[in-house]
């Protein structure tokens, strides 16, 4: 005996009963039967029952019961355009209705190109847009291009919906994905009312581009109208910008924000507080934070696993992917990628090759071009450059930039002139863009006094007409990001932090600090070198947050370079001197610096 599901049982009595079209009222009545059927539809097959039914009925030439059909078909989580299409071409005369649904359901499915051919044919007919059409053909050319944004801002334009406000959200948000955010900025500033959405849809656009301090000016400003709540997708890019700034007080001022306005945390969220307070270097907090969690997801364990591993806490990560593996969680790529990289930066070599075979043998991920470069990372980080070369040549994809700049790296810290030569050569093959690998093989030519090669170096660079981006430190004060580079003199204060360096020089002299001049990589005399040490720009940020923070404070420092050792030196003895803790969050990791040592054990 077949067991049929509730929705099929109220089918199967439809079909039992008499034939409805010898009765209207009946008709009517089963018609209402059959609507509260389709929105109790939970796939695909049921939906099919149900459309016999308003065959069965002969329902389906009324465009409008034929519409609640398309709309249910398409628009649903079990979704099936293809059929959604057959219906909807069997409409004699669709209407707007009709036409937005079908579009709305092409651009769920993520087929935009067939959603802006539909929008001509609706115009070839003579079919009026309304404000309902726009949002979804906007949406879809959020992922073509500008030029159709363009257009159809033309016909929105034309056809005046340019003062709807959904519209116009839409339009911030096309044109942000589109990376056009001063058409966004254009779009906002136009608009006569704005919601929370609208807000939601500037920020957003520049979170897209990284226009980080940006962002968070235009959460302050939204926040300080009063009248408006972010939803949570504006407080993940706020967050998401004090992530990438390092700014741990407007972190903590949004994660505030949260917690006055939004009840329930969902995992999207608690997962973005955990990205910002570990790279903002409170790692305890997001630690915190991490273990609360009723509900965790891989991307919550990808999370605290790399944040351990730019923390230098390879063994913690370990752990927190045993309990991972416990709760009944596959690792996918990513994962993998975050324990090479802890191990890597925790110097945990037999873990790492550990990790790399237990990814290809127990949980089958073929390893990609990235789990190569963490292990050559990992091998050359501790001096086993041999090995690390001899992995590249093994492996079954052509090397990429970032494989060989790995090796390249390594060869400078341990000195290595005749590899960095061949990594050197393979990078200039590859990439003919990149200054930083002038400078690095050139830094590499002067650490063995080779000056003419490094003048080389540096002429190719000069005839390539290739531009480094200059190395900078910021620091947060008082909720304000102050960036310097090198010998800066630009700060408004520069006069009272070079007399903090002067102060701060003549203290490390009775700690016995010896300026380590090797990390100078110019032909010029001791005291020149010594004093192009004196003003790199992680030293001016500290001597600033110094003279601007309290006693006992914590100083934090964001630099977009590997730090020298002369820094790592020069700032541990500072923590000791001025009774700090210190955390320097440089290109690759966290240092905490603390009564004269460093979480890192000075091995980065």
């Amino acid at each position: 005996m077949m067991i049929r599901t509730p929705i099929q049982q109220q089918t199967h009595l439809i079909i039992a009963q008499e034939d409805p079209l010898q009765s209207p009222d009946l008709v009517r009545l089963k018609e209402k039967e059959c609507l509260s059927l389709l929105q109790s539809c939970k796939s695909s097959e049921q939906f099919k029952q149900v459309h016999a039914q308003f065959l069965k009925l002969g329902l389906n030439g009324d465009p409008r019961r034929s519409g609640s059909l398309v709309a249910a078909c398409a628009l649903s989580d079990w979704g099936n355009m293809d059929y959604a299409c057959s219906i909807f071409r069997q409409i004699e005369e669709p209407g707007i209705f009709e036409f937005n649904t079908i579009i709305r359901g092409h651009v769920k499915d993520m087929d935009f190109q067939t959603a802006l051919l539909l929008y001509g044919k609706m115009l070839e007919r003579g079919i009026e847009p309304d404000n309902f059409t726009y949002p979804s053909l906007l949406k879809a050319c959020a992922h073509l291009s500008a030029v159709e944004g363009l257009q159809i801002h033309g016909h929105v334009f034309k056809l005046g919906f340019e003062s709807d406000m959904f519209v116009q959200n839409s339009l911030i948000n096309m044109y942000g994905k589109c990376g056009e955010v001063k058409h966004s900025f254009r779009v906002f500033e136009k608009m006569d009312g704005r919601s929370g959405a609208s807000w939601g849809a500037l920020i957003a656009s520049h979170s897209s581009l990284g226009l980080w301090s940006e962002c968070l000016r235009l959460f302050g400003d939204m926040s300080s109208e009063g009248c408006w709540r972010a939803n949570e997708r504006t407080l993940v890019s706020a967050l998401s910008s004090c992530t990438h700034l390092g700014a741990l007080d407007l972190g903590r001022c949004t994660h505030g924000y949260l917690l006055r306005n939004i009840s329930v945390f969902n995992v999207i969220v608690e997962t973005s507080l955990i990205d910002m307070y570990v790279k903002c270097g409170s790692l305890e907090k997001g630690l915190s934070i991490f273990h609360k969690m009723p509900n965790k997801n891989q991307l919550s364990y990808s999370v605290m696993i790399s944040g351990l591993a730019i923390h230098g806490r390879g063994k913690e990560a370990l752990s927190v992917f045993s309990d991972m593996l416990e709760e009944g969680l596959k690792p996918d790529a990513v994962i993998y990628v975050g324990l090479l990289t802890a191990c890597s930066h925790a110097g945990l070599v037999s873990e790492g090759r550990r990790c790399f075979d237990r990814m290809r043998l127990e949980h089958h991920i073929e390893p990609t071009i990235q789990h190569y470069g963490c292990t050559i990372d990992l091998l050359g980080r501790a001096g086993l450059l041999d090995e690390a070369y001899d992995l590249i040549k093994s492996m079954p994809m052509e090397p990429n930039d970032v494989v060989w700049r790995c090796l390249l790296s390594a060869c400078r810290v341990y000195q290595n002139l005749e590899l960095a030569k061949i990594a050197g050569g393979k990078l200039f093959q590859l990439d003919q863009h990149n200054a930083g690998d002038y400078v690095l093989l050139s830094n590499i030519y002067a650490q063995a006094h080779q000056w003419e090669d490094m003048a080389r170096m540096r002429k190719d660079l000069a005839q390539r007409a290739l531009t480094q981006t200059p190395g900078f430190s910021a620091v947060e004060v008082k909720r304000k990001v102050h960036k310097f580079v090198s010998q800066d003199k630009s700060h408004p204060d520069s006069d009272a932090v070079y007399e903090m360096i002067h102060q701060m020089e003549w203290q490390l002299r009775f700690k016995g600090y010896i300026p380590d001049t090797s990390q100078v990589l110019l032909d010029v005399n001791e005291e020149e070198k010594k004093q192009q040490l004196s003003f790199h720009s992680q030293k001016l940020a500290i001597a600033f947050a110094l003279i601007h923070t309290s006693h006992g404070s914590t100083i934090r420092v964001v630099k977009n370079l590997r730090m020298c050792s002369d820094c790592h030196t020069y700032t541990k003895l500072i923590s000791k001197i001025f009774e700090r803790s210190i955390i320097v969050r440089d290109r690759n990791r966290f240092h905490h610096f603390q009564d004269g040592t460093c979480s890192c054990s000075d091995y980065w």
